[in-house]
């Protein structure tokens, strides 16, 4: 009896994983608001009645896929972070930047599920956010190993973030581990911010007739701009 529960554990994973993979295929055709499970189950050939014992709704497929792509961007920064030399936050950094880059390009449909439009009427539930985190609590731990060594610069001539945020940042301390002054979390954040809009940007069709010659240069020299104002020694 228990090996029966196995096998049927097995191919109810795999019909997971099938529906997973065409639907990845109509957010490509169809984009996320018309994914319809019916037309999956047409694809797949069942019923439409019985794909729902495996999603109940078009917005419990959309958070697996969600998460299944926030996992994957997890992933890759975490190994570009692991392959790239500890010392080195600069390089670090770079080296994750990069990754999301790769990742993106590779699956510009997905990432725009992350980080396009929103969905009209999708709501992203909380079991999502753990997912979501993983890149950010790489970069988060990069800026904090470099604190921690000594090895991030002053703010110089930038200006101090507002008291008005302090509530913000504390709250972005907590959720990544981040251990350090407010003045870093801004300037980390907003380097956050400037990686993600880097990389939507080009995705989005915004560097047509603007960055042209070579877009992976302009990534590293951009990405490389925004270690700095981290604070993040080369």
């Amino acid at each position: 009896m228990s090996a029966g529960r196995t096998a049927r554990e097995r191919v109810r994973a795999e019909l997971i994983r099938e529906i997973a993979e065409i639907a990845r295929r109509h957010l490509a055709t169809e984009g996320a608001a018309g994914l319809s499970l019916r037309a999956v189950a047409r694809e797949m050939g069942m019923v439409s009645s019985a794909i729902y014992r495996y999603f109940p709704s078009r917005d419990d497929l959309l958070t697996a896929l969600i998460i299944d792509g926030y996992n994957a961007v997890g992933d890759a920064v975490e190994k570009a972070d692991a392959r790239a030399p500890e010392g080195d936050f600069a390089g670090r950094w770079l080296a994750v930047c990069r990754a999301v880059r790769e990742w993106a390009l590779a699956h510009p449909h997905e990432y725009a599920l992350l980080h396009g439009s929103p969905v009209p009427g999708y709501k992203a539930p909380d079991d999502t956010v753990s997912a979501a985190t993983r890149d950010t609590v790489v970069l988060a731990r990069i800026i904090t190993e470099a604190y921690e060594a000594g090895a991030v610069e002053p703010s110089g001539t930038a200006p101090a973030p507002p008291s008005s945020i302090a509530g913000d940042l504390g709250r972005v301390r907590a959720a990544v581990s981040m251990n350090v002054p407010d003045d870093v979390i801004a300037r980390g954040l907003t380097a956050w911010a400037g990686m993600y809009g880097t990389v939507s940007l080009e995705l989005f069709g915004q560097f047509n007739n603007v960055v042209i010659d070579d877009r992976a240069a302009y990534f590293d020299h951009t990405m490389t701009l925004l270690a700095r104002l981290a604070g993040l020694k080369p």
